[in-house]
């Protein structure tokens, strides 16, 4: 019999993840709230329910389980009853078994100076999403300890391209044009997720992100030449917020783990792809 795999969060990175799932042979199972045709016409069985609802909430048994549940402003629902409420009633109703993918964010680490981070570095967020994502990792390792956790770089990709639409209209970016990016094309994440629930660590942790940090004023520059846009220009944030932290992230744990093949190591190949469609 095939495969069984069940997705709960199956978004813009999900999504892929899926159809890299069906093309294997696997059947996958997908959660979602009121997007049943769109799965249905991938292939995938979706089922209905809110990770915030305890009482909506029905799963199969599965081989390998994606969670990668993002915020939906729009809901109306709390980010602590979203990703920590959420993951808890998950957890009360998944079947045991599995290997199991935590979609997590490289927002659990602060640093401020532009140093490199691994897996080992000191953990202390300056934002909210970045707490409430390392309170989900503290819950998983107690009540899901094989849960492979996956602490993502920025994702971007076709229709994701961060910022676009300001660069295309030439507006001033609110940033620090010397800090870094971190970032992770869509199609090299999925390829990440596929290979480790493949091949289970029990209890890992990974930062997945191409490894090659790109400093602001590079990415936004290349991406204005690509869109025929004015120059990329830059304006002082009025606050801290996301410009506070500055940080590289290094993937060689991941590397030397799984030796993921990307398809797009650094963002110059991947921000191309994403921009100039296929001709």
């Amino acid at each position: 019999m095939p495969e069984t795999a069940l997705i709960i969060g199956c978004g813009y990175l999900g999504r892929v993840v899926a159809r890299r799932w069906l093309a294997r042979g696997l059947r996958v199972h997908a959660l979602t709230r009121s997007k049943a045709d769109e799965l249905t016409a991938l292939g995938v069985t979706p089922i209905m329910g809110d990770v915030t609802d305890p009482a909506t909430l029905s799963f199969p048994a599965a081989d390998r389980i994606l969670y990668a549940v993002g915020m939906d402003r729009s809901a109306g629902k709390s980010m602590r009853d979203v990703y920590l409420g959420g993951l808890e009633n998950v957890l009360n109703r998944l079947p045991p078994g599995g290997a199991f993918a935590y979609v997590s964010s490289t927002s659990v680490y602060g640093q401020a100076d532009g140093e490199w981070v691994n897996e080992l570095s000191l953990t202390e967020p300056t934002e909210d999403s970045g707490n409430l994502l390392l309170a989900c990792e503290s819950l998983l390792h107690a009540r899901r300890p094989d849960a492979m956790i996956l602490r993502f770089a920025g994702i971007y990709g076709p229709g994701r391209v961060i910022r676009r639409a300001a660069v295309e209209r030439g507006e001033p970016l609110a940033a620090d044009p010397e800090k870094w990016l971190n970032l992770i094309h869509v199609h090299d994440g999925a390829a990440v997720i596929e290979t480790v629930t493949g091949r289970p660590d029990a209890g890992g942790v990974y930062n997945v992100s191409d490894g090659t940090p790109v400093t602001r004023r590079d990415f936004y520059t290349r991406m204005a030449e690509l869109l025929g846009a004015p120059p990329a220009a830059f304006t002082a944030p009025a606050d801290g917020g996301r410009d506070a932290t500055d940080r590289r992230v290094a993937n060689k744990k991941l590397r030397a783990a799984y030796a993921p093949e990307f398809a797009f190591p650094s963002f110059e190949a991947g921000l191309r792809a994403a921009i100039t469609p296929p001709g």
